[in-house]
């Protein structure tokens, strides 16, 4: 089953509708296996290398971008002088929080951390700071 939708460049693609769970399963409990005790710190590094080769040209970007990645529904909820706080939900988020209690959201912190990083061109680093009902917050800071 697909829809059609078009990607960041415009260009017109075919969004595949397929079954979450296997995404979850190779995410949430095959790489911790295979990864070991540095699955988040290599999961946040990943990330930054995603960001790197998806480069985005606005924050206004990220929604669709998390959403093409499948890595759930992004905003921006708090923004000061040297920080942004995101809200990362929605039924993705939900369902991998539900089937590992401490499922690691480092990919997306990482992918945050580089875009803001290029964005600002200030050097940035993000931390999921905490979860509150079934939502994952991130913070980025970067250099004054």
């Amino acid at each position: 089953m697909s829809n059609d939708a078009k990607n960041q460049n415009g260009v017109e693609t075919e969004e595949l509708l397929i079954p979450s769970f296997g995404y979850e399963l190779l995410r949430d409990f095959l790489l911790p296996d295979i990864l070991g005790k540095d699955y988040s710190q290599l999961l946040y590094w990943s990330g930054k290398q995603v960001a790197r080769k998806f480069p985005i040209e606005s924050t206004e970007e990220l929604p669709s971008f998390f959403h093409e990645a499948g890595w759930g529904l992004i905003e921006i909820v708090e923004e000061k002088k040297t920080e942004l706080k995101f809200k990362l939900s929605g039924e993705i988020v939900t369902r991998r929080i539900e089937l590992q209690k401490d499922a690691s959201f480092q990919l997306e912190a990482g992918f945050l951390a580089e875009q803001i990083q290029r964005l600002k061109q200030k050097t940035a680093e993000a931390v999921e700071e905490e979860r509150k009902r079934k939502t994952i917050y991130i913070t980025v800071q970067w250099d004054k």
